[in-house]
């Protein structure tokens, strides 16, 4: 069985969509799916469904969305002409729970996972060029928002949000190696859009700064943490961090041959420059 969850959710099996159009049963479904091999409890899938006000039918129709569920599966067991397992050997009933098995298939968020992770390892290496490579690759699995087609409920939506924020630190990675890799130009209309998207990510308008002023456009790195300063005190009523309003800093006062090779280190150790 192979799952797609980078996107639009999408679940095969011998390459037949097992992926039902209703939306209670595609939520039964893309819950399976982010624990793929592993049980998740009944109380898990009707909290996901109903939240807190689940019917006294709740149990019942939980059995008959997997109901539904199993005869897709069947129905793409039989066309794949796979013979001695069931639909019930797929999406298995165990205590408390149920496990969709995907018996070796391909998991595109587990696959971004250990691409993201070799990317992370080799930045950590100074293998800025590797890294870079193996992010940009992570990165490519996405094709939208995570389960951009599923109506989430509460547990949907933690995974969703946890899946975004796995992106976002894949993404911020990849350009901070680009950053170290003299590629600052070919970041600008990149991170244009980003700052615009992500309004108050320190990290980003950092590295936005620093393409900008690398790129000889200081007076733009510099208008850019003004923006930035504007949103988090009108949204959050807080100044921008220590980390970030160093490079601020560090950007009005730098010679022009002398600018920051990389974004703000947000864990407040000093800012690299190059000279």
């Amino acid at each position: 069985m192979d799952i797609e969850v980078l996107g639009a959710l999408s679940v095969r099996e011998h390459g037949v969509s097992v992926t039902p159009t209703a939306p209670k049963p595609r939520q039964v479904l893309a819950l399976l799916a982010l624990h793929a091999d592993r049980v998740v409890p009944v109380s898990c899938l009707i909290e996901e469904l109903w939240d807190d006000e689940p019917p006294r039918s709740a149990r019942t129709t939980l059995q008959t969305y997997v109901l539904q569920l199993r005869e897709l599966i069947a129905a793409a067991l039989a066309a794949g002409g796979e013979r001695g397992v069931s639909a019930k050997d797929v999406l298995v009933t165990l205590p408390g729970g149920y496990r969709l098995d995907t018996r070796g298939g391909r998991v595109d968020f587990r696959e971004f996972e250990q691409r993201a992770g070799a990317g992370y390892r080799a930045v950590d290496a100074e293998d800025f060029t590797g890294g870079a490579r193996r992010l940009r690759e992570a990165l490519s699995l996405w094709t939208g928002t995570a389960l951009a087609d599923v109506s989430a409920g509460s547990r949907l939506d933690l995974e969703v949000k946890r899946l975004e924020e796995a992106r976002l630190c894949a993404l911020d990675q990849r350009i901070e190696a680009d950053l170290r890799l003299g590629r600052h130009r070919e970041l600008l209309s990149e991170l244009t859009v980003l700052v615009n998207r992500h309004r108050m990510h320190e990290s980003l308008h950092g590295q936005f700064m620093v393409a900008l002023h690398r790129s000889g456009r200081r007076g733009e790195a510099l208008s850019v943490y003004q923006r930035l300063r504007a949103t988090l005190v009108h949204e959050l009523g807080l100044e921008p961090s220590t980390a970030i309003s160093r490079l601020q800093r560090s950007i009005l006062t730098a010679a022009s041959e002398t600018l920051p090779a990389r974004g703000p280190d947000l864990t407040g150790r000093a800012v690299a420059p190059v000279g």
